[in-house]
């Protein structure tokens, strides 16, 4: 559920005043600078929900609110700072699941999703569609897979980079569907999509609102969403577990998190501002121009998310043969 919106301005600041960071300085003294790290560039959707937080923080409460985008090792970079930082409230790290992904991708990682932070909300989810080339063969994703079954190894796909989520939601897709594609790595998303555009890829996931306008433009073909229900983007467009992946779900997800030890009443408060914010209507409405949804609900919810996302894309590494870095 979200927080109740019948706060006013007064009644967050006494909610936030009742926190009392360590050395004794309460957050409406006004004194404090609030510092949300984003271990990726902005632009990106992290950056995105950080700044829409950010500036309705500085609006409700008076504070100020500085992000900071440190990125670099898909995420690991800033991920560490904000591990590192203080646990009094004051830095808090927006990321989405690759803070998860990651530990099964690299031999090693500065940090520990689960003991290195204190989960606060998940912040919005992000759904990703299947798409193809109009040339492929294949009008639907049953002719996907008969295709590419017929053709082993011969079709290939593109992804923002290796380990990213949309690299492996195609790995699943492929573990579920018993295929065999090619994977075409970019350092990005613009290369990957201006290649499939080019039919020098054949298929790839890619963000539903990323996907929507090329497809209105003939220029792919959406054969499906990775989602547990349909895009509110695209209710015709069916699911994977609809055409018989049970429990395929490949969506992006996004959460605000504190380093470890942050006291319980702190994580409270922002768990309490944030989820007020995210059930504004304005804010509810630039998320999904951005093909987002806004989530909000307890922290435990976010914690129980980070634990079994964990377990399941581990596996899925593992099946995948994926050799850690």
């Amino acid at each position: 559920m979200y927080a109740s919106s019948n706060y006013s301005r007064r009644k967050l600041l006494g909610l936030l005043a009742a926190a009392v960071a360590p050395g004794g300085r309460s957050w409406a003294q006004g004194q404090q600078i609030v510092r949300i790290i984003v271990p990726f560039t902005a632009g990106t959707g992290p950056d995105l929900l950080a700044r829409i937080l950010g500036d309705e923080m500085r609006q409700r409460l008076n504070e100020t609110v500085v992000v900071e985008n440190k990125p670099g090792a898909s995420g690991n970079i800033g991920t560490q700072a904000a591990a590192r930082a203080n646990p009094d409230g004051q830095t808090l790290l927006v990321t989405v699941n690759t803070f998860v992904m990651n530990t099964s991708l690299y031999r090693s990682i500065p940090y520990d999703p689960e003991k290195s932070f204190v989960p606060i909300v998940e912040i919005a989810t992000g759904a990703l569609a299947l798409v193809v080339h109009p040339s492929t063969k294949a009008d639907t994703v049953s002719e996907l897979i008969a295709l590419a079954r017929s053709r082993p190894g011969e079709l290939n796909y593109a992804s923002p980079g290796r380990g990213t989520p949309q690299h492996l939601a195609m790995e699943l897709f492929k573990l579920t569907a018993h295929v065999n594609l090619t994977h075409i790595p970019y350092s990005g998303s613009a290369g990957a999509v201006k290649d499939l555009l080019a039919n020098e890829v054949s298929a790839m996931f890619l963000p539903i609102h990323t996907a929507l306008p090329l497809r209105e433009n003939e220029q792919i073909r959406i054969l499906a969403v990775g989602s547990k229900v349909r895009a509110p983007q695209a209710p015709q467009v069916p699911t994977l577990a609809e055409l018989g992946m049970a429990d395929f779900d490949v969506d992006l997800w996004f959460g605000a998190l504190a380093p470890a030890g942050t006291p319980k009443a702190i994580v409270d408060r922002y768990n309490t501002v944030f989820g007020e914010i995210l059930a504004q209507p304005h804010v509810q409405a630039t998320l999904a121009k951005q093909g987002l949804i806004a989530q909000g609900g307890p922290p435990e919810r976010l914690s129980e998310l980070i634990v079994a996302d964990r377990v399941r894309w581990a596996k899925v590494v593992k099946d995948a043969g994926i050799a850690p870095d």
